[in-house]
């Protein structure tokens, strides 16, 4: 059984990662191959979802798709030289699940961004299922 603080490390790192191959690698270890990561939508897509009479759920899966949503939440908020992640001290484990929250801080120092995560794991230690929560 993993440290859940250096698995939860590990995670947050791949979304600060700026090297393409080191990325790819890093989620190839981290996700099973069939792994997913599922997104809590913000407000207004719920909203706007609800008003149609629809549903959302944005969802990665596979090693392909997870590359293509890390990458695209690099690009936006690690790559211009804004933001950055880090790992909050709450993180937990029980049994097959780890949960921990994280924060997007700007380069001043101050948190421009919240969220919590929920990791399924298999019985190799490998993200099955990422449920995350942007909380603010």
């Amino acid at each position: 059984m993993p440290d859940p603080i250096e698995l939860a490390d590990r995670y947050v790192a791949v979304w600060n990662e700026p090297d393409a191959t080191a990325r790819r690698v890093a989620i190839g270890e981290l996700w099973a191959e069939d792994g997913r990561h599922i997104l809590q939508p913000p407000e207004e897509v719920v909203k706007a979802a609800d008003d149609l009479g629809l549903t959302t759920v944005f969802e990665a899966r596979g090693h392909a798709e997870l590359e293509r949503r890390v990458r695209l939440a690099y690009e936006e908020f690690v790559a211009p030289g804004e933001f950055a992640f880090r790992r909050r001290d709450d993180v937990a484990r029980l049994r097959d699940v780890v949960k921990f929250s994280w924060e997007m801080v700007a380069t001043n120092g101050e948190v421009a961004g919240v969220g919590t995560e929920f990791l399924v794991l298999d019985g190799r230690d490998r993200i099955v299922a990422d449920y995350q929560f942007i909380e603010g």
